[in-house]
């Protein structure tokens, strides 16, 4: 997901981190605290801790008994360490070092935001303290009866999330310096559940791209790795982690998670803190797993959502309790039998253009896949049919995220609906300000940030002088598409939909284009506050880089996207299990990229507003 940074400097408590939230955070727009690596705002709270759900997570997991034997722990899923731990097959302090050893051997050297020669997933690690931490969970696994869900499962943070002791920097050495003062929200929860934190993960330059450049695919280097959470998405393909989180503004966990071949979830708005979090756009922002299977995924969000009202007012806005996340497939032939998944013809993809739709664009080995799951998906029970979907090219359907239509303001000046709804979020939380203040505080660092963002205090000014009847109106047009997305489903009959978030074979890393066929509309999932769900489906022929599929539908509808992706992957495993073999990798001059180099055509960009202008 895209974001923009900002730097820890002494927290100051602002109207938006009160108990007391005024009505609009928790609509369409809403201004969500950043936490920990936000200038200017009160940093993450104390975690208020949800009811004990392990027991009830852990009797739908496997018994050690149908746990295949695999020749690598680095192999196991999250949910198989699970298991294995409690039983004291393995130890963390095993499968840690294990993990430890293969960034040692394919990671390559640390803090280059460029080719560094290997799958540069990760950008740092905390060796001694990960290592600390396994063997803190061996004593509690050992002692305790009941330890927390995720006890001594190592994971790795993207690098727009605050850790504690570690700088988060968010893709670029213009953050060096930005240094984590206490964890985020949903790192804390991580560990409140045992988890073993190794490090960071790569992020696109300022989290602003969704092909990224900076890490190696997993299947094979010379291939994009998606963006902008990159790293997240490749470590744990690669087996360097055994689950990432990734952050989302539009694209940014699920375009990495297909890319490599990952199951992952981008959660709706609202369902899991960004407390902690460099923000993009707050009312977009987004956190989420990425794993091998869909079933890891639906652990980890299981273990991380919930509210967090202080430095996360939209957290209020999720059901709570939220309904249980299933972790088994459904018994029987046709697990899917009463679930309609429409396929929308309106969403268009970037090779068609406007009219064409999706499927005809596609490559021949992911129009195969695509017809292939169509049919497992029926034969699974599911009614799987073509709907229009909902045009977002058509005015009348979409008063806020494509459209044309300008507001005015006071000054003369126009703004777009999602312009009227983001900066106002953005100023409230002091977005530019806290950019500024920390360009003070580290003049070197000074020109990078002045090429990244201009006129800091110009554009501060103006977005504080969009008033807040022009917000209202903006944030009245998104409900407005929300609404009219949901009656699309419904004239239709559609419990949730499905697409390729690609189309073909992604492209080389360096000299080639990065993306060759995509969804044009990978930002309508956030703009809608909507979750989406994305697992492989299959290998293209040529050079056996993965084929995703992804569900989608109405907002906090999770629990249904998840079920079906598990169904799927219960019956079909042989795609999320598979793992790349290890690469030999090229000398890093020969591959003709120097390090910071990442140029991100604004149509590639995970800022709605950059997006918008590329559109226009």
């Amino acid at each position: 997901m895209g974001n923009s940074t900002h730097a820890t400097t002494t927290p100051t408590t602002t109207e938006n981190t009160q108990p007391g939230v005024r009505r609009r955070y928790l609509l369409g727009g809403g201004a969500a605290a950043a936490g920990a690596t936000v200038a200017g705002l009160v940093t993450a709270q104390p975690v208020t801790a949800a009811p004990d759900s392990t027991p009830d997570l852990l009797r739908q997991l496997p018994s050690v008994g149908q746990i295949p034997r695999r020749s690598r722990f680095v192999d196991y899923e999250l949910s198989e360490l699970i298991v294995l731990l409690r039983a004291r097959k393995l130890s963390s302090v095993e499968v840690t070092r294990a993990y430890l050893d293969r960034i040692d051997r394919l990671n390559g050297p640390f803090e280059v935001y460029g080719d560094n020669g290997g799958y540069n997933a990760f950008v740092r690690i905390d060796r001694d303290s990960a290592l600390a931490q396994a063997a803190a969970a061996d004593r509690v696994l050992r002692h305790d009866r009941r330890p927390p869900l995720l006890c001594g499962i190592p994971f790795g943070i993207k690098d727009s999330i605050a850790v504690k002791g570690l700088e988060a920097k968010n893709g670029t050495h213009a953050y060096d310096g930005n240094l984590s003062r206490r964890d985020a929200t949903i790192v804390a929860r991580l560990r409140a559940q045992g988890a073993v934190i190794i490090g960071h993960t790569i992020a696109s330059a300022f989290s602003g791209s969704i092909a990224g450049t900076f890490a190696g695919n997993a299947w094979n280097p010379r291939f994009i790795p998606g963006g902008s959470s990159q790293g997240s998405g490749v470590a744990t393909v690669a087996r360097l982690a055994a689950a990432t989180i990734g952050e989302e503004t539009g694209g940014s966990i699920i375009m990495p998670a297909a890319a490599n071949g990952a199951s992952a979830i981008k959660p709706s708005l609202g369902l899991v803190s960004t407390a902690g979090t460099m923000p993009l756009s707050p009312g977009y922002d987004v956190l989420g797993p990425i794993a091998r299977s869909i079933r890891d995924a639906s652990l980890v969000l299981a273990a991380v959502l919930g509210p967090d009202p202080a430095p996360d007012p939209l957290t209020l806005a999720a059901p709570h309790p939220f309904p249980a996340l299933p972790l088994a497939a459904r018994h029987g032939s046709r697990p899917l039998a009463g679930t309609t998944i429409g396929i929308p013809q309106t969403d268009w993809m970037t090779r068609g253009g406007t009219g064409v739709p999706p499927a005809e664009t596609y490559d021949g080995d992911y129009r195969a896949a695509f017809e292939r799951f169509k049919a497992e998906l029926v034969a699974l029970g599911a009614t799987v049919k073509e709907f229009p979907g909902l045009d977002v090219t058509v005015s009348a359907n979409d008063p806020y995220f494509r459209t044309t239509e300008r507001l005015p303001l006071p000054d003369g000046d126009a703004v777009s609906p999602a312009t009227a709804v983001l900066n106002p979020n953005r100023y409230e939380i002091r977005y530019w300000q806290a950019i500024q203040a920390f360009a003070e505080s580290h003049p070197e660092n000074a020109p990078a940030l002045e090429r990244q963002f201009g006129d800091l205090a110009r554009a501060a000014a103006a977005a504080g002088a969009i008033p807040t009847a022009v917000r209202d109106e903006g944030e009245r047009r998104r409900r407005t598409l929300q609404a009219n997305y949901q009656q699309a489903l419904d004239e239709a009959g559609v419990d949730f939909m499905l697409v390729l978030p690609m189309g073909a074979q992604i492209g080389p890393r360096f000299g080639g284009t990065q993306l060759r066929n995509y969804r044009s509309f990978y930002q309508l999932p956030n703009a809608l506050t909507w979750p989406m769900v994305t697992f492989p489906i299959g290998y293209d022929s040529t050079e056996g880089l993965p084929i995703n599929a992804a569900f989608w539908g109405p907002r906090f509808s999770e629990p249904a996207l998840v079920q079906a992706a598990l169904d799927y992957q219960h019956r079909h495993p042989q795609h999320h299990r598979a793992a790349p073999a290890d690469p030999v990798f090229a000398p890093p001059q020969a591959r003709g990229m120097a390090p910071g180099d990442e140029t991100v055509p604004p149509e590639l960009s995970n800022d709605p507003l950059v997006a918008e202008e590329a559109w226009s």
